[in-house]
């Protein structure tokens, strides 16, 4: 998974546009999109065993999630993947999976 899911802002802290989104706690948030990433990119299928089908829309269609949303938390993971420096050709898949991903979730424009 990638090492910056954690406090850094990948799950809403200390971000004032993402935070409203979470619960107080963090953590189960932050364990969850470990999971999903580590699975995503190849690891065991701890997320699906533990939660089924990702479903990502579907499971983010309950929050407001527009293009400052999205912009925030893109900002994180590349963050996160910047703090990484991974080699070249992973840097270019993880950007180009969290802008594809970020983008896909937008359900509004507001």
């Amino acid at each position: 998974a990638i090492a910056g899911v954690d406090q850094t802002g990948c799950v809403g802290e200390p971000d004032p546009v993402l935070r409203p989104l979470y619960p107080d706690d963090l953590v189960p948030g932050q364990r969850a999109l470990a999971l999903f990433l580590g699975q995503y990119w190849g690891g065991p299928p701890a997320y699906s065993a533990e939660k089924g089908n990702p479903r990502l829309r579907m499971r983010h269609l309950p929050f407001a999630i527009g293009p400052a949303e999205r912009d925030a938390w893109l900002a994180a993971m590349l963050a996160a993947v910047d703090e990484l420096a991974p080699p070249a050709t992973v840097e270019t898949a993880l950007r180009e999976y969290f802008e594809m991903a970020a983008t896909a979730m937008i359900n509004t424009q507001s």
